[in-house]
C-alpha cells in the first residue's frame, strides 16, 4: 500500500502543463532518435543530457528517461517500413515487421510494434516499481561464468534464427565473432588483426555494420533483382490497414512471455534490449504451432521483439536505481544525470528522495501513454513510406545509412564500413547464408570473451559446472540447439526412406 501512496504522489506531481510538456518533448525526440539509423537510444540520451542541467533533478530525470524509452519504440519503425533498424534491439523486429510490409500489410506490422511496445513498457515499469529490490539482490548473484553461460543461451537462438539451415547460421555467428575480435584485445590491450591501421583499434563501431548488412544489403539486392522498375507495395486496405482487437487478444500472451523475459534480461547489466529481443523471439518460435511463420511476417515475431526489448528499459532502471549499477549504456548515461544534479544512485535514493523516484515511476507510465498516443498519429505517415517508388526510396536509404554511419563518430571511415558491409550483407543473402547470426555474433562477442577470461583466471573452467546457474543455463543452451538439429535430421532421414 505504500508503494501505491508514493506511486499517486508521484503521479500528482506530474499533472501540470510543465511536467506534461517535458514528457511530451522527451517522447517525441526519443521515437525521432530512435527512428534515425546511427542515433541509438544512448546517444539520444547523452545529446539531451545538457539541454537538463537547468531543471529541477525530477524534472531532468523524467525528460531523459521518456527518451530512453520511445527511442526504443521509434527503432521499429524504419525497421518495419525500409528494413533499416533504427536501434540495435529493432533488428529483430525486422524479421518480420519487413516481410508484412512487403505483403501490402505495413499497418498491421505498426500497429503490432506500437501495442507490443507499449504493453511490453508497462509490464517492464510495473516490475521495476513492485520488485526493484528483490530483483537487483538476484542480479548480484551473478558472477563472470553466469554471464558467460547468459551469453551463449543468447548465442544458442541461431538454430532457429536460420530457419532450419543451422549449419550455415552457425558460420554466420563464427564471422561475427570473429569481426568482433578486431581491434585492442578487451584484457590485455594488445591490438589484433588490425593491420596497423589506427582507426580499427576501436573494431568496427556497431551501428555501421549493423545499418550495412541489413540496409544497405536490401538495397543492393532489390537493384540486382530489378525491384527499381516495379511499382511500390500498396497497403491493403480491403483487410483494414490496422490490426483489430481480435489480432491483438491473439497476441496477449507472446506480449506477456517477452515482457516479463525483457524486464529480467535488463536486469543484468550489459545484457540490455537488444539481447532480450533475440532472446525473446526464439523463444516465440519454439512455443509456436506454426514455427515456419517465423522471418516470413509472423505478428508474434513481431510483438516478442517489441515487447522484450521495451520492457528491457525497467529491467536496467532496477540495478540503477536500487544498486547504481547501469543495466545498459543509456543507463550509465541516466548515472551521469543523477550526479550532476547531486544525487547519488543505490538503496539511499528511495530513503532520502522517495519522491524523485516515485516521480520517475510516474512519468514512465505517463509517457507509455504518450507513445501510444503518438504512434497512432503518425501511423498514416509512417504507411506512406511504403508507397514511396523505389527508384526513389532506395537513395534515401543510401543517404540515411551514410549520414547514420558518419554521426556515430564523425568518421568518414565508418562509412566505408557501412558500404563494405553492406556488400557482405549482399554476397551473404545470395549465397543463402542468414545475416542476422552474423550481428548476433558481433553483440555477444566481447560479452563471452571477457567473461569466459575471467572465470577462467577465478577459478579454471570447473567453475562453469560448479555454479548452479551457470551449469543450468549452458544446458538450456545446449538443448536448445540441439533440439532442432536433431528434428532436422530425423526428418531428413524419414525423407529419405
Amino acid at each position: 500500500m505504500e508503494t501505491i501512496a508514493h506511486l499517486y504522489e508521484g503521479l500528482g506531481a506530474l499533472m501540470g502543463p510543465v511536467p506534461l510538456l517535458v514528457i511530451l518533448a522527451g517522447v517525441c525526440v526519443g521515437i525521432l532518435g530512435g527512428a534515425m539509423p546511427g542515433i541509438s537510444p544512448s546517444m539520444a540520451v547523452a545529446l539531451l543530457l545538457p539541454f537538463t542541467f537547468g531543471m529541477s533533478p525530477s524534472m531532468g530525470l523524467v525528460m531523459l528517461c521518456a527518451i530512453y524509452l520511445a527511442a526504443n519504440y521509434g527503432g521499429s519503425v524504419t525497421a518495419v517500413m525500409i528494413n533499416t533498424p533504427g536501434t540495435p534491439s529493432a533488428v529483430v523486429t525486422s524479421f518480420d515487421g519487413y516481410p508484412l510490409t512487403r505483403k501490402g500489410e505495413a499497418g498491421k506490422a505498426l500497429g503490432i510494434s506500437l501495442v507490443s511496445s507499449v504493453a511490453g513498457g508497462f509490464i517492464g515499469i510495473f516490475i521495476l516499481v513492485l520488485f526493484s529490490a528483490p530483483l537487483a539482490r538476484f542480479a548480484l548473484k551473478f558472477w563472470p561464468a553466469e554471464y558467460f553461460a547468459l551469453a551463449i543461451l543468447g548465442l544458442s537462438t541461431i538454430a532457429s534464427l536460420g530457419g532450419g539451415r543451422w549449419l550455415e547460421s552457425f558460420i554466420a555467428v563464427l564471422l561475427g565473432l570473429l569481426l568482433n575480435t578486431i581491434g585492442l584485445d578487451p584484457l590485455s590491450g594488445v591490438s589484433r588483426y588490425t593491420f596497423d591501421v589506427m582507426r580499427l583499434y576501436d573494431g568496427f563501431s556497431f551501428i555501421p555494420v549493423l545499418i550495412g548488412l541489413f540496409a544497405l544489403s536490401e538495397v543492393f539486392t532489390g537493384i540486382e533483382s530489378g525491384e527499381t522498375m516495379r511499382p511500390p507495395v500498396k497497403p491493403d486496405r480491403e483487410r483494414s490497414p490496422w490490426p483489430t482487437l481480435r489480432d491483438y487478444l491473439k497476441l496477449k500472451y507472446s506480449m506477456l512471455r517477452a515482457g516479463v523475459l525483457g524486464t529480467v534480461i535488463g536486469i543484468f547489466p550489459g545484457a540490455g534490449g537488444t539481447i532480450a529481443s533475440f532472446i525473446a523471439y526464439d523463444v516465440e518460435k519454439r512455443l509456436s504451432k506454426n514455427p515456419e511463420e517465423f522471418g516470413k511476417g509472423a505478428p508474434a515475431g513481431v510483438a516478442a521483439a517489441e515487447a522484450s526489448n521495451s520492457s528491457s528499459v525497467g529491467g536496467a532502471l532496477v540495478p540503477l536505481l536500487t544498486l547504481g549499477i547501469p543495466g545498459s549504456s543509456s543507463a550509465a548515461v541516466l548515472i551521469g544525470a543523477l550526479m550532476i544534479h547531486n544525487l547519488q544512485p543505490g538503496p539511499e535514493l528511495f530513503t532520502k528522495h522517495p519522491e524523485i523516484v516515485y516521480t520517475l515511476f510516474s512519468s514512465l507510465l505517463v509517457a507509455n501513454v504518450f507513445i501510444l498516443a503518438l504512434g497512432l498519429l503518425g501511423a498514416r505517415i509512417w504507411i506512406k513510406a511504403a508507397l514511396i517508388p523505389k527508384r526513389l526510396l532506395y537513395p534515401l536509404i543510401f543517404a540515411f545509412s551514410f549520414i547514420g554511419s558518419y554521426a556515430v563518430r564523425s568518421s568518414v571511415f565508418d562509412v566505408g564500413v557501412c558500404l563494405a558491409f553492406g556488400l557482405i550483407g549482399w554476397v551473404l543473402t545470395r549465397a543463402k547464408f542468414p545475416v542476422s547470426p552474423v550481428v548476433l555474433g558481433m553483440i555477444l562477442g566481447t560479452m563471452i570473451e571477457k567473461n569466459l577470461r575471467a572465470t577462467i583466471m577465478m577459478g579454471g573452467y570447473s567453475l562453469f559446472l560448479s555454479r548452479p546457474l551457470s551449469l543450468s543455463m549452458l544446458l538450456l543452451a545446449l538443448a536448445s540447439v540441439a533440439v532442432p538439429i536433431f528434428r532436422e535430421q530425423r526428418a531428413s532421414f524419414r525423407r529419405r526412406q
